[in-house]
This record gives C-alpha cells, sequence and structure tokens, in this order.
C-alpha cells in the first residue's frame, strides 16, 4: 500500500497517528464519559496509555500490516479533536471505530470524519463492506452511522462485557453499491 496522506474535509483533516500527537490524546480519551462508549479504552486510562496505543500502530505499520488509525484535527486551529480507524478484516470488508473529546461532541465533527474514512475505505481500499459498532447505551454514535449513510443490521444483545455488565452492541454496515449510489444522489 502506499503511503498514506492525509484526508480532508471541510472542517477536518485526518492524518495518521504519530508520536507526537500522545499528549493531547492523553488529555482527551483520559475523560471516563470515552469510555463509557467505548470497548477497548479503560478508565482510569493509565498514565503511558497513549504512547502505548500509538507504539502498537507504529509497529505494526513497520511490520507491513495495514494500519488505518488517524488522528482527527480541526483544520481552521490544528486541534486534536479524537481519533478514528478503518481496520480492514480481509481484503473486502473492514471495521471503522473511533471516538471524539467531550469538548467536541454534538457538533457534527464525527459524521464529517466518518464520513470521510467510509470514503478512503471504498475509494484507496477498495473495500466492499464496510461495519462499525456501537453500545446500546450510546445512541448518538449510533446517529452518527446513520448519517454517514450506514444501515442498521441488528443488536447483539449481552455481546460483550464493559466494566463487569453485560452490554449489548448494535451493528451499522455500509456497501459499495449503497456508497456509489449515494454518491450518485449527491
Amino acid at each position: 500500500m502506499n503511503p498514506i496522506q492525509p484526508l480532508d474535509t471541510e472542517r477536518l483533516r485526518l492524518r495518521l497517528v504519530e508520536r507526537a500527537d500522545a499528549p493531547a490524546l492523553q488529555a482527551l480519551v483520559s475523560d471516563r464519559r470515552i469510555a463509557e462508549t467505548t470497548l477497548n479504552i479503560p478508565y482510569p486510562y493509565p498514565e503511558s496509555g497513549a504512547v502505548d496505543w500509538i507504539t502498537r500502530v507504529l509497529e505494526r505499520r513497520e511490520q507491513g500490516q495495514a494500519d488505518c488509525s488517524f488522528v482527527i484535527l480541526r483544520r481552521s486551529d490544528n486541534v486534536l479533536l479524537g481519533a478514528i480507524g478503518i481496520h480492514p478484516d480481509d481484503a473486502f470488508q473492514a471495521e471503522i471505530g473511533y471516538w471524539m473529546g467531550v469538548p467536541y461532541w454534538g457538533q457534527g465533527y464525527m459524521t464529517e470524519a466518518a464520513r470521510r474514512v467510509i470514503q478512503f475505505g471504498f475509494e484507496a481500499l477498495e473495500l466492499n463492506r464496510i461495519r462499525a459498532w456501537y453500545f446500546t447505551h450510546n445512541p448518538a454514535s449510533a446517529r452518527v452511522m446513520q448519517k454517514a449513510g450506514m444501515t442498521f443490521e441488528g443488536i447483539m444483545r449481552q455481546h460483550y462485557v464493559k466494566w463487569n455488565k453485560f452490554v449489548d452492541v448494535g451493528c451499522y454496515s455500509i456497501l459499495r453499491s449503497e456508497y456509489e449510489a449515494q454518491r450518485q444522489m449527491d
């Protein structure tokens, strides 16, 4: 795969994560409300959590694995807002995952980022299907998926354990044919 260039939208720049992002990521992701809405982010977030995550991402890239983990930057002032990634399972499908810093919730940034990552998945990675999961107690994440053009597939009851409680997760996906039809309507 060729080096991945930053992905721009009207208000955002998504670029591959770098070591220098650790302090800003650490500050945002340490909020308990982020951990409540994600499967793999713990609370309290470890002091070296962002550095450790970035190190794992960079190691995967160095080993030639496809790791498309992006930071989300506001283009007007280059402030780091959150993170989003698209992770292929194989040559045909991938999963997206994301989180947004609490101060930036409700401003449409994540929908804008998700749309751009979906575009990247179909146009650059040549995928056929992209899916995303959300905790059902986080309807804002489901709205992001809806607004990004994804289709609801269903609920997996008590599918994961988060903080010693079983949680239901919902799934949305979008197929290449649906993406192409939406692009023609735009």
